[in-house]
């Protein structure tokens, strides 16, 4: 029983159900690479893959910044700070659900199981880029954003360079909204040392840096639509998309940070699935 409470409080800390901001953009890219629905196999193991690497990411983050966590009032309720889990069940919970990740990698194909420890550097080794750089919102985009690249991979068992735009679309999305995200730490980051943008150059400043990467990221959707020349509804996703940043950047402003939490859980769980959606109807719309 303990086991197993243990476990709930582990899944219930790295909120796994958030594993739908990623999952959408790395089935648009198995959807790209199929040029409609793939195998049901292969959708089946890159869910594996997304839902384990995740898990692996963020319970190696909650154990590496265990003592960061404690002294941030923010945080201080998380499992491992408020003596809910042992350092060590965590650490053992990451060493699990990596393996497993690699497991599901090799059941794709011989190419996924090969990268899939390189995959694993970049996701977990992510929690520690704040201790050396004011980017690591990029770094935590691209733990992300290798996602519809590696389901990409997983169904040709290569690499097309169009895909990479994806990549990057979702590397600034990921890193634009982690930016705001990263506002309310600011004081907590400056006293203890840490990198951010916000902590380096203030929340006014910020605030324009996740504005400029939500525009690139935008600009990168636009120019995947033409690289694959999908349907015209396709284009009216990338629209959607547009209006709920929009939305996301109003509901929050450098003096009013009380919907944080709306604009980062729910709009952006949103936004990956309605791009999904339209990219997915335009491909198969298009047969």
């Amino acid at each position: 029983m303990a086991l197993l409470r243990n476990v709930g409080t582990t899944l219930e800390m790295i909120k796994w159900e958030h594993s739908i901001f990623a999952l959408p953009f790395a089935l648009s890219g198995a959807m790209l690479a199929a040029s409609g629905w793939p195998p049901w196999s292969k959708v089946f193991w890159i869910v594996v893959c997304m839902v384990t690497a995740r898990s692996a990411a963020m319970a190696f983050n909650r154990w590496a910044d265990a003592s960061l966590d404690a002294a941030n009032p923010r945080t201080q309720g998380r499992a491992i700070p408020a003596g809910m889990l042992s350092r060590r069940f965590v650490a053992g919970f990451t060493v699990f659900t990596s393996l497993a990740f690699i497991l599901a990698a090799a059941q794709l194909n011989r190419e996924t199981l090969l990268l899939s420890p390189l995959a694993l550097a970049v996701i977990l080794l992510y929690s520690y880029t704040k201790r050396i750089t004011r980017w690591s919102h990029l770094v935590l985009g691209l733990a992300l954003g290798i996602a519809p690249a590696a389901a990409w991979i997983a169904v040709r068992g290569t690499l097309d360079p169009r895909i990479i735009v994806l990549t990057a679309a979702v590397l600034f999305w990921v890193g634009g909204f982690d930016v705001l995200y990263a506002c309310q730490d600011m004081a907590h980051d400056r006293e203890a040392g840490l990198n951010s943008i916000p902590g380096n150059w203030g929340i006014h400043t910020a605030f324009w840096f996740a504005r400029g990467m939500h525009l690139v990221m935008l600009a990168l959707l636009c120019l995947l639509l033409k690289l694959f020349a999908l349907h015209a509804i396709a284009w009216v996703g990338v629209a959607a998309v547009a209006l709920l940043l929009l939305y996301e950047h109003l509901i929050v402003s450098p003096t009013d940070l009380r919907r944080l939490n709306a604009a980062f859980f729910t709009l952006n769980g949103i936004i990956s699935m309605v791009f999904f959606f339209f990219i997915a109807a335009s491909l198969l719309l298009s047969k």
